[in-house]
């Protein structure tokens, strides 16, 4: 006899509605608000203090590796402690047994959040509905945020438009799903471990690319991505797959912002380029120091261009073989490389020479016949009297 295969249950709307309903016999499960590609989120009550809660519920096929349970469930309890007014108050986690059929029941986490009444960043790009004046303002709110979120320790890992929801009542941003990219993925993570995570490889930092460490820097180029993106209604690389953005990540200059949007200012455009550079070090080093940018630019106050010795440094720097040899080089600099030479007696530098070049290589064809090394002109053809007091002297 022919069975027909078995499709495997890997989302909650592929479950009895029984047996999703009540969550702990508490938080009553509603509507579904909001579907990504690790978890769904649902409108629900908490029956104990009769309040709205948002309920996000991880997907099956995660919950079973015990790795992330014990990551999820570490990670859920620290940003449980955050408290700010930009961030998405946690209020409870646990988990939710589900009968799937087969002989281990999976236990699927989920974490009780504040429920945020708004649209998110990423609804209002699509409507171009986020002037230059409120991009500013809804990535100052971000980055209170993250400055708040790194000093208790915690890296998002994972902002982008979807993750930041406006608050029309209290013409506010509120930034989601805080530490849910860090539990999945260590800090020893690679792209490819966190593909499946976090969905888009557009707000990726070049180190995340890499499959390197990931510090609270990571987010602030992610932050930088979300402005550009606010400013332009385009991330700064787009590609036909997540491999081909990330490589621009790690390899490409991203366009000005001002190119897309010719309101954007330079002012706007020096902030982006430091927040937006490869090479961590070069970036702004703390969400304070971004904001601090970022307010001056809207005054038209740009960042300070670095010095030669503080350039920013590429990744993939390498020393270039010289085009031209050194003495050339030396010789085609001028009376800047050769002006210090000069036949006057006083050793002085006569001010009418100073702007003209001494032929500095054997052979050049412009170079008289019997002219001296190092651009020495011809010694001057002494006169009858200079030869007769010469030879008398040596006499």
């Amino acid at each position: 006899m022919n069975e027909s295969p078995r499709t495997p249950l890997h989302r909650e709307d592929s479950l009895p509605v029984d047996n999703r309903r009540v969550l702990s016999g508490r938080y009553e499960l509603g509507g579904l608000i909001g579907r990504g590609g690790m978890a769904d989120v649902y409108r629900g009550i908490d029956t104990r203090l009769g309040r709205t809660v948002a309920i996000k519920l991880l997907r099956a096929d995660l919950a079973r590796d015990p790795q992330f349970q014990a990551r999820f469930k570490r990670e859920a309890q620290a940003v449980a402690a955050l408290n700010h007014s930009s961030i998405v108050a946690i209020y409870d986690t646990g988990e939710h047994l589900i009968h799937d059929g087969s002989e281990e029941n999976v236990r699927v986490p989920y974490i009780v959040m504040e429920y945020v009444e708004g649209k998110t960043i990423r609804d209002l790009i699509r409507a171009h509905d986020v002037t230059i004046d409120q991009a500013i303002d809804y990535c100052l709110g971000v980055l209170g945020a993250l400055e708040y979120s790194h000093k208790a320790g915690i890296v998002h890992r994972d902002i982008k438009p979807a993750n930041v929801m406006y608050c029309e009542g209290t013409n506010s941003v509120k930034v989601m799903d805080f530490g849910i990219a860090r539990a999945i993925a260590d800090s020893s993570a690679t792209m490819t471990q966190t593909q499946a995570v976090v969905g888009t490889a557009q707000y990726l930092s070049p180190e995340q690319a890499r499959g390197e460490t990931v510090d609270a820097r990571s987010d602030l180029y992610s932050a930088a991505c979300l402005l550009y993106e606010m400013l332009t209604s385009r991330p700064p690389f787009v590609g036909d797959s997540p491999v081909s953005v990330a490589y621009q990540h790690v390899r490409e200059i991203p366009e000005p912002a001002s190119s897309l949007n010719p309101q954007v200012t330079p002012a706007l455009d020096s902030v982006l380029a430091k927040a937006l550079q490869k090479n961590r070090e070069d970036r702004f080093q703390d969400a304070a120091a971004f904001r601090r940018a970022l307010r001056a630019a809207r005054s038209g106050v740009p960042v300070p261009a670095l010095a030669a010795s503080e350039a920013p440094t590429d990744p993939n720097d390498h020393v270039p073989a010289p085009s031209t040899p050194a003495t050339e080089a030396f010789a085609a600099a001028g009376a800047a490389a050769a002006g210090f030479v000069d036949e006057a007696p006083t050793g002085r530098l006569d001010a009418t020479r100073r702007g003209t070049a001494y032929p500095l290589v054997a052979g050049d064809d412009d170079a008289p016949a019997d002219a001296l090394p190092l651009g020495l002109p011809p010694e001057r053809e002494r006169s009858p009297r200079q030869k007769s007091r010469r030879r008398a002297w040596i006499t």
